[in-house]
């Protein structure tokens, strides 16, 4: 795992169950793993192993949830034998309401102004809609 979060740093993250009577949407999500288009937002966990977070597996905002991951399974992931899961450091990633993540605000749909669409459109740069709400690539794209 790149940049693993530092026992200081998880020693800040409420203990399990301790947030149980915030609303989802203020919850404070203090850490963020990612890899490809993968998502794990932590806003509890136990101090040895077990976190839970909101998921977003594989950019699929319909089936993103709610639930429980281990740092270990974390640690495991690996993509073609070296790419593996990050987390973001604190200098970037700062501790935030649920609600305030736009990708948890748009799996929830807490936020009805904006589709799953508009959110790709926005996170991937030359991304469109085309009429029958699929997205591809424009033609004329520059890297």
């Amino acid at each position: 795992m790149w940049n693993e979060p530092t026992r200081e740093r998880l020693n800040k993250v409420p203990l399990i169950h301790e947030t149980e009577g915030v609303p989802l949407k203020e919850k404070m999500v203090h850490l963020h793993f990612f890899i490809g288009g993968c998502d794990w937002y932590i806003c509890e966990t136990d101090l040895r192993d077990l976190m839970w977070g909101f998921c977003i597996l594989n950019n699929d905002y319909q089936m993103a949830e709610w639930g429980y991951v281990s740092l270990s399974e974390l640690r495991d992931i690996k993509v073609n034998g070296w790419l593996e899961v990050d987390c973001e450091i604190e200098d970037v990633w700062k501790v935030r309401r649920a609600v305030d993540v736009d990708k948890i605000r748009i799996a929830q749909g807490w936020n009805k102004e904006e589709s799953v669409s508009d959110l790709v459109r926005d996170l991937i740069p030359g991304a469109v809609q085309n009429p029958d709400q699929t997205l591809s690539m424009r033609e004329d794209r520059t890297c």
